[in-house]
């Protein structure tokens, strides 16, 4: 456990343990929040750049407007009383520290070997909640066993941008000191 690298950062959290009872529905919601279960603006953009017809368009421009097709669609959804609703998980709690497969988390609620399912809150954009599964390792620590791979990589680019963020400073603590 102790070359399991670890950098600060708070992250709501919500998780509950797998058992037989809430596995399917667990897997279910899992594949729902997949990047391949998108809505249909997102299919369509997929598509579209497969055909190549998104090669002379700015990237970040577009990935704005198609955010904002969602956001009007969400907010369609939410005055036609048609929210997506996710599943309540038992637990809930705050994470302290990340790595690239790893949580810690505030307060000792893992049970080692055990699996759970977990929604983490990611303030990255577009914010919104990564399915995962993870094992517990100790009360404190769980490893993350299973993430959808678009999910994988802005968590992966999160955890590097806390990583800079804590060396820089570092750095001005030991120019100031």
């Amino acid at each position: 456990m102790s070359d399991i690298r670890f950098v600060p950062a708070v992250l709501p959290v919500r998780f509950e343990a797998v058992n037989e009872e809430n596995r399917e529905r667990f897997r279910r919601e899992y594949t729902a929040l997949s990047e391949y279960e998108e809505d249909a603006i997102g299919q369509w953009l997929k598509i579209a750049r497969a055909r190549g017809e998104t090669k002379e368009t700015d990237e970040v421009l577009l990935k704005l407007l198609v955010e904002l097709h969602k956001k009007v669609d969400e907010l369609t959804a939410l005055v036609k009383n048609e929210e997506k609703k996710l599943l309540p998980l038992a637990q809930q709690g705050e994470i302290l520290a990340i790595g690239f497969e790893h949580i810690k988390i505030e307060e000792p609620l893992f049970i080692p070997a055990k699996e759970y399912y977990a929604r983490i809150e990611m303030p990255v954009f577009p914010k919104r909640e990564m399915a995962v599964y993870l094992k517990g390792v100790d009360p404190y620590i769980a490893e993350i066993i299973l993430m959808h791979e678009k999910d994988q990589k802005d968590w992966n680019a999160y955890v590097v941008a806390k990583e800079r963020a804590m060396i820089r400073e570092m750095k001005k603590g030991r120019k100031d000191g």
